[in-house]
């Protein structure tokens, strides 16, 4: 007997994710596992879009508002424990539906991990030291000259990740993308119909400097004040991943006197369409999807809801 398929919606941030899982889980009574490495936190919420709270309460969503700001929570972690809830929810016969953009989350729950080599102190240390000596960029530059698909995914802001990348190539004597295609397989006994949500750059881009506008409208700016009041600290010294994120990044260094309120809308707006492309490039290169075109009104989500209910129902 083959396994119940679960419905996973991915896409670039803005494409309207959201919305499609909640419409799909709300007609089949069911469950939405969020793939967001933001939204498990609370108190950043403008700035992560979590779902208002109506849907909140209309529908559970699960890795939302879970854990507190600093509580470590990784790729592994999260595709482990989705996969443990999907098998509940399905013994209880309630269908989930995956929905999210995180990338690494995503690979890790529909792939699995790769064999990776542990982590070396003494490589890792002069890699932190070049960092701080010659800048980020520095060091993207190596590594996209040594492995550029990786590098598409990232930026240089990343610096975890790309002191990562490069301690692995230099440990294993093979890129990132190369290990990563010699991944441990989806878990047993869960079968995923991933859907991609696609739709004309320029009209992504429209939406992304909408939404941060409307994020600045709702409040990002109080928010992101009443964190960086509580977190400058840790911050400064780099220590909180989730507030190096898009939204709250470009504002506090507002508030540290690097650029006016202005600016920082405009960043926050460039660095997200930044942030969608590397999704795609993700998406596209690293699993295997089936891209659909993005809705582009009520009679467009309606009629991809209606379609994926009958797919998976």
């Amino acid at each position: 007997m083959s396994a119940e398929p679960v419905l996973v919606i991915l896409g670039p941030t803005a494409s309207g994710k959201t919305e499609l899982a909640f419409r799909i889980a709300r007609k089949l009574g069911g469950e939405i596992i969020s793939a967001d490495s933001r939204q498990i936190y609370r108190g950043i919420d403008i700035g992560t879009a979590k779902p208002p709270r109506e849907m909140l309460e209309a529908v559970k969503h699960h890795f939302i508002d879970e854990k507190e700001i600093g509580e470590p929570f990784s790729a592994g972690d999260f595709a482990e424990q989705a996969a443990e809830r999907i098998r509940e929810l399905h013994q209880r016969g309630i269908k989930p539906i995956v929905a999210g953009g995180s990338t690494l989350y995503l690979e890790g729950l529909l792939k699995g991990f790769a064999e990776l080599p542990p982590a070396n102190p003494e490589i890792r240390a002069r890699l932190t030291r070049e960092l701080e000596r010659h800048g980020a960029e520095t060091l993207y530059r190596r590594l996209e000259s040594l492995d550029p698909e990786q590098a598409r995914t990232l930026d240089s802001t990343k610096s975890q990740r790309l002191i990562r990348s490069l301690e692995i190539i230099e440990l294993s004597g093979q890129t990132v993308t190369a290990l990563q295609r010699k991944t441990s397989g989806p878990p047993p006994g869960i079968e995923f119909t991933v859907i991609g949500l696609d739709l004309p750059r320029p009209l992504l881009y429209d939406r992304i400097n909408r939404r941060a506008n409307a994020m600045m409208q709702a409040g990002l700016e109080a928010e992101a004040r009443r964190l960086y009041d509580r977190f400058r600290d840790q911050w400064r010294t780099k220590n909180l991943n989730a507030l190096a994120t898009v939204g709250y990044r470009e504002l506090f260094e507002h508030f540290e006197g690097q650029h006016d309120l202005q600016t920082a809308e405009a960043l926050i707006a460039q660095h997200t369409r930044n942030y969608a492309k590397r999704q795609l490039t993700f998406f596209r290169n690293r699993l295997n999807v089936e891209w659909v075109q993005a809705p582009m009104d009520k009679a467009g989500v309606e009629a991809l809801v209606q379609e994926l209910c009958r797919r998976i129902g």
